[in-house]
């Protein structure tokens, strides 16, 4: 059984600490400032201490109140953010989903309608996330590259992210060998530049993408440009997957090179019973396998 103090006698103090008088904390807290002291009065004796000096102008915290406040606040903010998060959650199926553009161009979109198909009453939003922007607390999860570490959200592993050079059937013509790249177009992700490097270094190949060849915001961006035969972009699994399968992009050498991270879902431990998201999930890891 808890044992606990009055939580509206709490909640007057946390806000006359913060504002600094318990006219300001009755403001925010839509009571008079004789309610606020008053509440504070009936802690105060709960404790058996003061929580402040009182003085004609201000309030000051005695040592047990300073003692209290950071905690104290801290909780507050923590229930604060809890029923923010609660409170996104609809009565009508709701499943939003964070992923980067390139993976959501490349992967995941194309495959929705199978989703859809599977759980027709779920409405699905797709929300920008991945290098673009942070993890937000409105996801019901999100799927993004990285280490597997994400304080506050559980991870689970999806598949590995392997590089590899791709290209247009006409180019990949050319290619007989990883040497072949130096007479071609290196096609550049701004935010991946050491792509090719991994690469060409396993490849035993001294080259560097010229300073001058494209260079494109996205993964998505620079394989389009591949599949129009601008260049020869770095490949990164599971982007490329659908363009292999269909012809418009040629992986020319067998080399592949772990990218050193790996595609994970992610979701708070809040969401992990929302019904939307085992329903995305159960499917999720069916498309993976």
């Amino acid at each position: 059984m808890r044992r606990m103090p009055s939580l509206n006698g709490l909640r007057a103090f946390e806000a006359s600490a913060r504002l600094g008088s318990f006219t300001a904390a009755g403001a925010e807290l839509a009571v008079t400032q004789a309610a606020v002291s008053r509440m504070v009065r009936l802690l105060e004796e709960r404790f058996g201490f003061t929580l402040f000096d009182r003085h004609a102008n201000r309030l000051a915290l005695t040592w047990q109140g300073k003692a209290l406040l950071p905690g104290l606040t801290s909780a507050f903010d923590a229930i604060a953010a809890l029923a923010a998060q609660v409170g996104t959650m609809s009565a009508v199926p709701v499943l939003t989903v964070g992923a980067g553009p390139s993976f959501a161009m490349r992967w995941l979109i194309p495959r929705l309608a199978r989703f859809h198909a599977r759980h027709p009453d779920i409405e699905v939003r797709i929300a920008t996330g991945g290098a673009i922007n942070p993890i937000s607390d409105d996801w019901t999860c999100g799927i993004v590259l990285g280490d597997g570490q994400w304080p506050g959200f559980e991870a689970e592993a999806l598949f590995s992210a392997d590089l590899f050079p791709v290209c247009a059937p006409a180019i990949a013509r050319q290619l007989k060998s990883p040497g072949d790249l130096k007479s071609q177009t290196l096609l550049q992700v701004a935010h991946a530049a050491d792509d090719w490097l991994l690469w060409l270094r396993a490849a035993g190949l001294k080259l560097r993408p010229e300073k001058r060849s494209p260079k494109f915001d996205t993964y998505a961006l620079a394989l389009q440009a591949a599949v129009d035969a601008v260049g020869v972009a770095i490949g990164l699994r599971p982007y490329v997957a659908d363009d292999l399968a269909a012809g418009r992009l040629v992986a020319p050498f067998a080399l592949t090179v772990p990218k050193g991270k790996a595609w994970y879902l992610i979701c708070t431990p809040a969401r992990r019973e929302d019904p939307t998201f085992r329903a995305f999930r159960t499917w999720l890891m069916s498309e993976t396998k």
